[in-house]
Parts: C-alpha cells; sequence; structure tokens
C-alpha cells in the first residue's frame, strides 16, 4: 500500500482523494486531529494543527502561483537555462501577494522526506516553519515551532502529515486556495471554541455576532481597529462584507489596526488574517495589553469592533489615564474602562460595535452609573441591542451590543436621519434558533432584520436602496430621547423601553367583558363546592371513633 493511503487507513480515516471538496478537507482533517491528540495542552495542540494547515496553504498556494508561471506563454521566449530561474524569482511570487515557500519548507519536500528526515519529522517541520518565517516578514515570530517536542508522538505526526498531504487546497474550480483555507482554518478555529468551551473565549467570537456588528456597521471602507482581537474574526468578517458588497479588487479599501494580549491567541490571529489575504502588519509586531501598552495611541478609527473579555478585574488601571475621559472605571470591572478606551480611539465620523455583558446596561457599582450619563449625555450612544441567551459557548453570561458613533448628524452629503439626542433600543432576546441543547445562532434573516432596523432608523443608503422607513414595534424596537433615558436613571437596557409585543387579536376570540363574566361565575361556582366538599370533610371525621 502506498505510504499516503497507508498513514490514512491507521488513521481510521480511509482513503483521501487526491483532490477534496472544502467540506471534505474539513471533517477529514478534524477528525484525523482529535484523533491523533495525543497528551499535549489544549491551547497548544490548536496551535499545533492550525500550524500544521497554514503550512501546508502556503505550501498549495505557491504551488498554484508556480503552475501559473510555468503556463505563461512567454516563459517558452526565455532560454532553457534560465527558466529555472525565473521559477524560482521571488518577486513573481510576493507582487501576486503570495508567501515565497523555500525549497526545504515546500510541502512535497516534507511529504517526501517525513519518514527519513535525520531527527524525525518534527525537526523537520520546526525548521520548514523557521525558514518560511526568515523568507516573510510579515510572518516573523508568527509559526509555531512546537513539533520536536518531547511530549509530541512523532509517529502519529507523520500520520497527520500523510493525511494532511492529500488534503488540496488548489483545484477548486475558480476558488483560489486561500478561499478554501480561509473556510478550512474558520472551521477549525469554530470546532476547538466548542471543544474547549469557556477557555476559547480570549480567541473566538461566534460567528453569527460577529457578522452582526458588521452588517451594522457596514465597513465599506476605513481604518478598523479592535482592541481585544482574538483570532481576528472581526477583521476577516469585515474584509467578506467589502468583497461582497465592493468586489475582491476593493478588499484593500480598509486598513486593520489590533492587539491582543495572549501571545498564542495573537500568533493565530496573524495566520489567520495571511490566510485571507489582509495585511497582517496592523496587529503590531508582538502581543500586548490594550490597557498596559496601547498599540495604537494616536489612531483614529472609521471602524471599532471588540468583544473583550467580560466583567474583567485583574486589568492594568491607572487613575489619571487621558482616556477616562467620562469618570475613572472602577478596578473591579473594565467594562466601562473598554467603552472609554474605543471611545478614544473613533475618528471625528467613527462608529463602533461592542459585546459587553448585560450588567454593563444598568450598574451602578463604583461610579459606572455616572460614567454611563456622561456618555449618554454626549450623544456617544447611537444603538443597543439586548441579545438572546446560549449564543456564547464560553459563558453564560447574558451578553449585548453597545453602538456607538461620534456623529449623530445627517453628515452632509451622505444625507442621513438626524439622529441626535436619539438612541435606539432593539430587544432580540426571542430571535435566533437553536443548532442544539446549549447553543443558539442567529438566522441570516434575524441578521438581516436587525440591522435593516438599524440602518432604517439612522437612514443610511442600503436601507433607501431597499425602501425601508422607520418605525416603533412595540416588545421589539423603540427610538428613545436623552430626556426619556435620563427619566429612566440612564439605565440602557431595551426591555424598559420598548415594551411589550402587542397580541395579534383573533376575530374568534371571546370578548373580554365575557370572558370576565364566564370566569367570575365559575370561580364562585368552584368556591361552592369547596365549601360543600370541605363539610362533608368535617362531618365524616366527626364520625371517627377514638
Amino acid at each position: 500500500m502506498p505510504p499516503r493511503k497507508r498513514a490514512a487507513a491507521a488513521a481510521g480515516q480511509g482513503e483521501l482523494p487526491g483532490i477534496s471538496s472544502t467540506k471534505e478537507i474539513q471533517d477529514i482533517l478534524w477528525k484525523a486531529a482529535d484523533k491523533l491528540r495525543g497528551s499535549m495542552d489544549a491551547a497548544q495542540y490548536k496551535e499545533f494543527v492550525l500550524g500544521l494547515v497554514f503550512l501546508k496553504y502556503v505550501s498549495d498556494a505557491f504551488a498554484e502561483r508556480r503552475e501559473e508561471l510555468a503556463a505563461d506563454p512567454e516563459l517558452a521566449q526565455i532560454p532553457e537555462h534560465r527558466r529555472a530561474a525565473f521559477l524560482e524569482d521571488k518577486d513573481e511570487y510576493t507582487e501576486k501577494n503570495v508567501f515565497w515557500v523555500p525549497p526545504t519548507a515546500r510541502w512535497d519536500y516534507i511529504s517526501e522526506n517525513a519518514a527519513s528526515a535525520e531527527g524525525g519529522v518534527g525537526k523537520l517541520l520546526d525548521t520548514a516553519m523557521d525558514e518560511v518565517m526568515k523568507a516573510n516578514k510579515a510572518l516573523t515570530g508568527v509559526l509555531p515551532k512546537i513539533f520536536n517536542r518531547d511530549n509530541v508522538d512523532q509517529k502519529r505526526l507523520k500520520e497527520l502529515v500523510d493525511l494532511i498531504s492529500d488534503a488540496r487546497f488548489t483545484g477548486h474550480g475558480d476558488r483560489p486556495a486561500q478561499d478554501v483555507l480561509g473556510e478550512t482554518y474558520e472551521y477549525f478555529l469554530e470546532k476547538f471554541a466548542r471543544a474547549e468551551g469557556k477557555r476559547a473565549g480570549e480567541f473566538y467570537t461566534p460567528a453569527s455576532v460577529v457578522r452582526l456588528i458588521v452588517e451594522v456597521l457596514e465597513p465599506y471602507e476605513g481604518r478598523v481597529y479592535d482592541p481585544a482581537c482574538g483570532s481576528g474574526g472581526m477583521f476577516v468578517q469585515s474584509g467578506k462584507f467589502v468583497k461582497k458588497w465592493k468586489g475582491q479588487d476593493h478588499t484593500h479599501d480598509i486598513a486593520i489596526y489590533g492587539q491582543e494580549a495572549n501571545e498564542r491567541t495573537w500568533r493565530l490571529a496573524k495566520m489567520n488574517l495571511a490566510i485571507h489575504g489582509m495585511d497582517p502588519k496592523g496587529i503590531g509586531d508582538r502581543w500586548a495589553d490594550t490597557f498596559a501598552e496601547d498599540k495604537h495611541p494616536d489612531l483614529k478609527a472609521d471602524f471599532v469592533m471588540a468583544n473583550p473579555p467580560f466583567n474583567m478585574s485583574d486589568w492594568a488601571r491607572k487613575t489619571d489615564d487621558r482616556r477616562w475621559k467620562y469618570g475613572v472605571p472602577p478596578q473591579s470591572n473594565a467594562n466601562y474602562a473598554w467603552l472609554q478606551h474605543i471611545v478614544s480611539k473613533l475618528g471625528d465620523r467613527g462608529s463602533a460595535g461592542v459585546v459587553l455583558s448585560n450588567g454593563s446596561m444598568s450598574s451602578k457599582q463604583s461610579g459606572e452609573g455616572e460614567i454611563r450619563a456622561a456618555m449618554v449625555e454626549a450623544d456617544l450612544v447611537s444603538c443597543m441591542i439586548a441579545l438572546p441567551g446560549n449564543l456564547f459557548r464560553t459563558t453564560a453570561i447574558p451578553a449585548c451590543l453597545w453602538f456607538l458613533t461620534k456623529d449623530k448628524s445627517p453628515q452632509g452629503a451622505k444625507a442621513l436621519a438626524d439622529r441626535r439626542s436619539r438612541v435606539l433600543f432593539i430587544d432580540a432576546r426571542s430571535m435566533g434558533t437553536m443548532v442544539d441543547r446549549t447553543e443558539r445562532i442567529l438566522t441570516d434573516e434575524d441578521l438581516e432584520k436587525i440591522s435593516d432596523t438599524y440602518h432604517v432608523w439612522r437612514g443610511t443608503k442600503s436601507a433607501k436602496n431597499k425602501g425601508l422607513t422607520y418605525e416603533d414595534v412595540p416588545g421589539y424596537c423603540y427610538s428613545a430621547t436623552i430626556e426619556e433615558i435620563k427619566k429612566n436613571d440612564y439605565v440602557l437596557t431595551p426591555g424598559r423601553y420598548v415594551g411589550a409585543a402587542q397580541a395579534e387579536e383573533d376575530p374568534d376570540a371571546e370578548p373580554v367583558e365575557e370572558r370576565i363574566a364566564r370566569l367570575t361565575k365559575e370561580l364562585f361556582e368552584q368556591l361552592d363546592e369547596s365549601a360543600r366538599l370541605d363539610a362533608v370533610v368535617r362531618e365524616q371525621l366527626g364520625r371517627l371513633d377514638v
């Protein structure tokens, strides 16, 4: 049996085709990788598998570009002795945003030498990772060099290499390797998040929540910032949004800036951005804490998107920080530190979408109520959305979305609706669909309804193109004045403003007056019966000979 088929059979996965569908790639690699997990730490395992998949991707993308060059008719005009040099011209790859892969880091070399490499396959992979990083400045310090450690079973690692060898990220019709691997990488991130549960919060935000933030903000162009970027999901979804509405040629219309405090998560983000063709330089050359070491002190962003840690008490607090314009956040909870940091990053017409715990909408502890009141009075709060439960596997804490903006005016040529001194409240707690016993997602229809509600309230071009008009809907949405919010002591819980949903009238329903009369009559009859039974019981008890 050939080596690749033998390894696949040994792993219990059966024979893999040389070219797999995206779904086949995802399912096969996950099952194989999970089976070959070994004894390593879960966080390390995530980096281990995604690092391997990334190396396979850059090699496939490199080979795809090399085939394009080899098929170029102009190559025939070059003397034969110079053709090999032309195919190894680094600029021919990098100018097309393809990573340069040195010969001994290419997957065919790794696959062919995995069994016989001096020092084992782990050393071969660590060397390949090192060579790719040295050849591509954007990947410096990003790829994992963890394959030759004592806790890695080299036999199982060889089997995983063989399996990945058969999962091709090229040859999928008109879909480039980048798109196929991008989907696979996102699939793995989601699967790892499910497997790790609460520990996954630092690197993963549920896809439907990310999409909702992006759909509401509509980042067609400009600077996009995430101060707690995790694995980069907000950036990737922003890129997809631009591609969907403006085309592939416009994906560079947005520039990304971000920061991540966890080293391993920062590496995942760097790889995620690189895979999706986005410049990873925007999240810095090193991981860092946003409060202790702001990597973008002078940034003024057009859009800020964030899912920071909920209710964080262990954070680098300085009472004299210039970011605390609306009040000094308490050490016990960083929610209002995140909000004020984000406000400090907004440009003159910038907008932000932030995931926070429900408590942030009403808390009055340690001065948080005063900070919230100051932000409302500064007309920074644009929209508050109460989310349904079970969206986050990583926490049981109910969550909401804050949408902030620096400018609620019509903004000249944009001809938006004038929403100064108003806040839109949306109660989406009853929305979403349970996909299993513990997890809920927002469907495409849910996302469209919520984002359309905001857009029509704000009077955006997308809402006008749909011919939509805004109106308050009891139980769902309400446009409140700051004066109304003040009367509610600046509590921003949507349920307080949207009221109860109107019940639909049933033409065949019993009139209220008749129903009350009927129920009253039934109640008196039951009370009479109760009195009769009471008398019977007392009579029977009196006959007992005690």
